[in-house]
């Protein structure tokens, strides 16, 4: 088992605020594989991104350069816009328990809708810009680092 605590880690935590502005994505599947046949509209992935494929839909977290790019090709897409990317820089083990929860539980406190991600060993999120602010001042001193 690890050795600190959710909320340990957090503190020891450096939270990066990704420049870009970020959009969801969700598509059908045979969209998506149109999508994936077209080198013309498959994104780039110059910045942070996402495809996740679950059976009822395709997901992308894109920035607004491949939103431009794969627009011709989401005739069928759902599309929410203006979302920022927070990454925690810590690296978490398999068996910490509790790290997004501490997280969401400090936003949700503050009335911040989170969109939870995990990479193999960091956790990010996606929160509306508007919100950005709020989620900033709502991390002072619980974290070791903003940048």
């Amino acid at each position: 088992m690890g050795s600190k605590n959710a909320a340990e880690l957090l503190r020891g935590a450096k939270l990066i605020v990704a420049p870009d502005t970020f959009h969801i994505v969700a598509l059908h599947h045979d969209e998506w594989e149109r999508v994936l046949a077209d080198p013309e509209l498959s994104p780039q992935m110059k910045s942070e991104f996402l495809i996740f494929k679950d059976k009822w839909e395709v997901t992308l977290v894109v920035d607004d350069r491949d939103l431009v790019g794969l627009r011709p090709g989401l005739a069928g897409a759902k599309v929410e816009s203006g979302f920022r990317l927070l990454s925690f820089d810590a690296e978490l083990e398999f068996d910490v328990v509790g790290f997004m929860a501490e997280i969401a539980g400090i936003l949700a406190a503050e009335g911040i809708s989170i969109l939870p991600f995990s990479s193999f060993s960091r956790d990010h999120l996606l929160i509306r810009q508007t919100d950005l602010a709020s989620a900033l001042k709502a991390f002072r001193g619980r974290v070791d680092e903003v940048c």
